[in-house]
């Protein structure tokens, strides 16, 4: 009779630690995300940490101009392309790279693709892992109180990945072969 009650407490424990770090994963301030889509015969792949607004001025304040930021909360963002693609006339190989941006006020943006896809925030970042650096020219956009990337694809061979939050939208173009 003992032993099965033995057996009980080990598996009460794992269904707590379970329900537990199923709700924290849930309640995280940030929320994790992932986008997926393809462009041209290319499959891409967002995976982000969507913060809200929350009644702050984001621009300038929660995210400094002429700054690195990791373009998300959290870990780095990390961006995935399954094929070699041309971004502004630079080829990014197929891989899986973070994700970084230096946001200005009244100018284009630095976009980063870093080889070093597994860092939290930017605290590590290495210039001298860059794979590639672009500018993108940011507009205006609806309100999206949670930052939010989409993948849409323009035409055969051509499309975009958008980075959304509060009023602003941030495009980089991507081509595939």
């Amino acid at each position: 009779m003992k032993r099965k009650h033995f057996f009980l407490i080990p598996l009460s424990l794992l269904i707590s630690f379970g329900i537990f770090g199923f709700n924290y994963a849930q309640e995280r301030p940030s929320p994790t995300r992932e986008v997926s889509g393809s462009i041209g015969n290319t499959d891409v792949k967002v995976v982000y940490g969507s913060p809200g607004v929350k009644d702050r001025t984001v621009w300038g304040e929660v995210v400094p101009y002429n700054q690195l930021w990791r373009t998300g909360a959290n870990e780095a963002t990390t961006i995935e392309v399954g094929s070699d693609v041309m971004i502004q006339g630079q080829t990014l190989p197929a891989g899986k790279y973070s994700l970084f941006t230096i946001p200005k006020e009244n100018s284009d943006w630095v976009v980063i693709f870093n080889k070093v896809e597994k860092q939290w925030g930017a605290f590590d970042y290495d210039q001298s892992e860059d794979a590639m650096r672009i500018m993108a020219s940011p507009a205006k956009a609806d309100f999206n109180e949670r930052l939010k990337f989409e993948i849409d694809e323009a035409g055969d061979n051509e499309g975009k990945v958008k980075m959304y939050w509060d009023n602003l939208m941030l495009p980089i173009e991507i081509r595939t072969r």
